[in-house]
C-alpha cells in the first residue's frame, strides 16, 4: 500500500518577521516577557492571521511615541509568537485592538544604522525606510540572526542556532 503525505500536516517553516510600532508601544508588549504580545497596524487582525505559533518577531520603532518627530529607529524586542490565534483586547475608550502571544527574550535594544549594510532586506541604502511602512513585513533567518547577534538576544532561545 502506498502512503501519501498530507500536505496539510507538514510542518510549516518558521517564519521572521519585523513589526513596527513607537517605542512606548513595543516596550509595552514586552514589559513581561513571559507574558508578552504583539499588536501591528493599528490593531488590524488581518496582518496578524499570517504569523503563525514559533515564529520570529522583532520590534523596530521608528520613534519613541506614536507619531513622533523623534527618530529612534531603533530594534526594541525579539522574541517567539506562542500557540493560538489573534485575538480581540479591550484597551479601554472603545480601542479594541487584535494581538497575538509572544514570549520575549532578553535583549538590548539596538539601533538600525550600524546595521543597514548588512541586512538583507535593505535592498537600497537610500530608501532602506519603505519596507517599514507595511507594519509588519517577512525577513530572512540570517536577517533575524544579525538582529539577535546585535540585540545580544540567545540565538538558542530562538531556534536560530
Amino acid at each position: 500500500m502506498k502512503s501519501t503525505i498530507d500536505l496539510f500536516d507538514l510542518p510549516t517553516p518558521r517564519q521572521n518577521w519585523i513589526a513596527v510600532a513607537s517605542a512606548e508601544h513595543a516596550r509595552r508588549g514586552c514589559a513581561q516577557p513571559q507574558q508578552g504580545f504583539m499588536q501591528v497596524c493599528h490593531g488590524k487582525c488581518t496582518p496578524l492571521e499570517r504569523v503563525r505559533p514559533g515564529d520570529r518577531v522583532a520590534y523596530y520603532a521608528p520613534s519613541l511615541a506614536l507619531g513622533g518627530k523623534d527618530r529612534l529607529q531603533s530594534f526594541i524586542s525579539i522574541g517567539l509568537v506562542q500557540p493560538g490565534v489573534p485575538y480581540a483586547f479591550d484597551m479601554g475608550g472603545g480601542f479594541v485592538p487584535f494581538r497575538r502571544d509572544v514570549v520575549y527574550v532578553p535583549a538590548q535594544e539596538t539601533p538600525i544604522a550600524p546595521l543597514l549594510d548588512h541586512l538583507e532586506f535593505v535592498e537600497d541604502r537610500t530608501h532602506w525606510g519603505y519596507k517599514f511602512r507595511f507594519g509588519l513585513f517577512k525577513v530572512s533567518d540570517a536577517d533575524m540572526r544579525l538582529l539577535a547577534h546585535a540585540m545580544q538576544a540567545d540565538a538558542g532561545l530562538l531556534d536560530l542556532e
